[in-house]
């Protein structure tokens, strides 16, 4: 830069960040507060003058997280958890109540509403809804949707999402991830930030509130993380609910609620398909046309088969239908219950939605509902079953029955 002599040269910033790292002596990069400088503590406001940083600079009072988050105190059932700046203003807050009730065996969650969320359109707002999911299962089967809110970034739901087939054992091992994303007509949604809520901490019949930050999407703890990222979110979701099921578990297809009683004066047992829950969707519209066969094993004569009708479109259905086996109590001891869903196809073989057995070598929650049945006859007894994607061995050969 060239000017008369005796006058002072100017220096655009530009042209000053290319002296700095111009090749030579390396120097030290400043940083901002070296030109804003904060004056520290005192009567006539601490730090010295001549334009000099302070030598000592207070540390800011921070007020307590719960204070930042607006959250209420833990005796008012509210969440209060520490968040980094970054995911307290970035992702924004949201509000909900969860309810377990123990004697209809539901979960109720009540979705509420949201504050500061990130913008994710052109307009600096965006399209929010709120989705549920039980982890581990599978995601398909059990997911829960609000409506969508336009052009906002603090969105009012006040929607109430119900799961139903909800066990003492799901409260213990399970966790509620709730997601929030940003609707796009023009190309595919998009995640803005989810909440992770293991459901041990509720009680039942007891209410309670939430009102927490939203968290980025929890990565990948496996070595093949980076490769799933490559291969997209599809094959990121997919490792990431395997990696929480943990292996030898089996994918979970749904929830069936059965009824057994063993009848005295019939001499037989009665077995009540009453409905199910949460299927899995079979269908290229996101459905199933479900139906229920059940078998008594082992059946020799195969005189045991029983089904329910169709029911066309849903993956909640009722069938409200009722089979009887006659048998002797001495001899249903040693029997096995197997009771199987599918999705009914024209014209080609009907699809396995998903099973589950009952008798003495069943496990968990099936093989006591099998031995109160023969411990309590002429009782009825109704229970929620998961169904897993395991195929009974019999049943395959009669897919299309």
């Amino acid at each position: 830069m060239r000017g008369r002599r005796g006058d002072r040269m100017t220096i655009n910033i530009q042209e000053h960040m290319a002296i700095n790292v111009c090749p030579g002596p390396i120097r030290p990069i400043r940083q901002i507060s070296d030109y804003f400088p904060r004056r520290g503590p005192g009567p006539e406001g601490g730090g010295g003058g001549g334009g000099e940083a302070p030598t000592h600079l207070a540390p800011l009072a921070l007020a307590p997280p719960a204070a930042l988050l607006g959250a209420t105190t833990p005796e008012d059932g509210a969440e209060v958890d520490s968040y980094d700046s970054d995911d307290a203003t970035t992702l924004g807050m949201l509000e909900f109540d969860l309810l377990y009730d123990r004697a209809s065996c539901t979960l109720h969650c009540s979705i509420l509403r949201a504050k500061g969320l990130k913008p994710m359109d052109f307009n600096g707002l965006a399209d929010p809804y709120v989705k549920l999911h039980l982890l581990p299962g599978a995601c398909k089967a059990n997911k829960l949707k609000t409506k969508t809110q336009r052009n906002t970034l603090n969105p009012v739901w006040n929607e109430d999402l119900t799961y139903s087939g909800i066990t003492d054992d799901d409260i213990t091992h399970k966790v509620l991830r709730i997601a929030v994303c940003d609707e796009d007509k023009l190309s595919h949604n998009e995640f803005i930030g989810e909440i992770r809520v293991p459901l041990r901490r509720l009680k039942p019949s007891q209410k309670k509130h939430f009102n927490i930050c939203l968290e980025r999407q929890v990565p990948l703890a496996s070595p093949s993380s980076m490769s799933a990222a490559l291969r997209g979110i599809s094959c990121y979701l997919k490792e990431l609910e395997q990696a929480e099921q943990g292996p030898g578990l089996l994918e979970e297809r749904g929830r069936i609620l059965l009824s057994l009683s063993y009848s005295s004066r019939r001499r037989g047992l009665l077995v009540g398909i009453l409905r199910c829950a949460h299927l899995a969707a079979m269908d290229v519209n996101g459905y199933s046309d479900p139906y229920v066969k059940t078998y008594l094993r082992p059946d020799v004569d195969k005189k045991s088969k029983h089904k329910t009708c169709v029911k066309k479109k849903t993956l909640n259905p009722e069938f409200n239908e009722e089979f009887f086996y006659e048998i002797e109590l001495s001899t249903l001891a040693s029997k096995t219950l197997e009771v199987t869903v599918w999705d009914y196809d024209i014209g080609k073989s009907n699809d396995f939605i998903g099973g589950v057995s009952l008798g003495s070598g069943a496990r968990g929650e099936a093989r006591k509902h099998w031995s109160d049945c023969l411990q309590q006859p002429d009782a009825a007894l109704e229970r929620w079953h998961t169904l897993t994607s395991e195929l009974p061995p019999a049943a395959g050969a009669l897919s299309s029955a």
